[in-house]
């Protein structure tokens, strides 16, 4: 049916109508909320490109976390920083590891709200990379234990789920193995199952301070190019174990997160990433933008795409746009 027998504004006339009609709706319980934890107390350091953000001490973890909470946020994930490196990321999976700290102080601070984990060991390493590096190749299979050992050590502090991050071929198995050989089997993992080489990821090495100190990470992180790879790694994550499947970044990647949310009947999570994030808060600054628009449009068209989770440090910020 054509013109002027269709008319499509006729559903658009009224904030009523529009409301009614509105095929994708966006609520705060499809949000997580990044945190950075650090060493000390009363500490809040400022991330320059992350405008808003700061990396925290526990005592300000625990306030941030009742603060999201009483928002309405379900959710956070935690990502660990810390000034003591080496070459096997001992501070991963120390038993009072910062992020072992952190995952407590929010249990402590909000026990309902789920505490998520990254596990990874790029924060930890003094090299900056996700494994095991001999001879300055990644060795992906030395890297299965540590990270499995983090695992086990964030669900012992009390995570009631894990999400590696690390790109390691067979980490999912090894964790799933892992958490359940220590009684953890209820422990859900968040597999970061589709995460791409990605030039959106600077404003977080400069929040979590793992920069590599040589090369890069495109031997073990997915080529931008490639769909079809995506579908093969969600595939082998959710034969592994995984409860949960991830897109990183966001945004460049709405058709995968689709493609997936078609494929699989896992939930579909998706990150929007500190670059993107940084993106938006810098052209509102200039005023080249209505910066709280952009972020709603933004996040929505994350959820449009197919995410039933969405990881993003506007979580605060859309959280109070939705209540209010």
């Amino acid at each position: 049916m054509l013109f002027p027998d269709s008319r499509p504004r006729r559903l658009r006339q009224s904030p009523v109508i529009r409301s009614m009609v509105r095929e994708t709706s966006l609520s705060v319980n499809n949000l997580v909320l990044p945190l950075f934890a650090v060493p000390g107390k009363g500490v809040a350091n400022p991330i320059n490109a992350l405008p808003g953000q700061a990396q925290l001490s526990c005592d300000n973890i625990k306030k941030k976390a009742k603060e999201a909470w009483d928002l309405g946020i379900p959710a956070v994930i935690l990502f660990g920083v810390t000034e003591k490196k080496d070459p096997l990321a001992t501070q991963a999976y120390k038993k009072d590891g910062i992020v072992q700290q952190a995952i407590k102080a929010v249990r402590d601070a909000v026990p309902e709200m789920l505490v998520i984990t990254d596990v990874c060991l790029c924060q930890f390493t003094d090299h900056g990379h996700c494994g095991i590096v001999e001879k300055g190749r990644i060795d992906n299979d030395a890297t299965l234990d540590l990270l499995a050992r983090t695992a086990v050590s964030h669900a012992s502090a009390g995570a009631q789920m894990v999400a590696p991050s690390d790109m390691m071929d067979g980490r999912v198995a090894e964790i799933r193995e892992g958490l359940d050989q220590e009684g953890y089997t209820d422990v859900a993992i968040m597999s970061y199952a589709v995460k791409y080489a990605s030039a959106f990821y600077g404003p977080f090495r400069e929040a979590a301070g793992n920069a590599p100190e040589f090369g890069d990470r495109r031997t073990y992180q997915m080529d931008p190019a490639n769909s079809r790879e995506a579908m093969r790694e969600a595939s082998m994550d959710v034969e592994e174990g995984a409860d949960i499947i991830m897109v990183k970044p966001a945004l460049a990647y709405l058709d995968i997160i689709t493609r997936l949310r078609d494929e699989l009947d896992l939930p579909v999570a998706a990150y929007n990433v500190s670059g993107e994030y940084a993106m938006i808060k810098a052209a509102a600054e200039k005023g080249w933008i209505d910066g709280d628009a952009a972020m709603m449009e933004t996040l929505l068209s994350i959820r449009r795409a197919g995410a039933d989770i969405i990881l993003t440090y506007f979580a605060m910020e859309a959280a109070r746009k939705l209540r209010g």
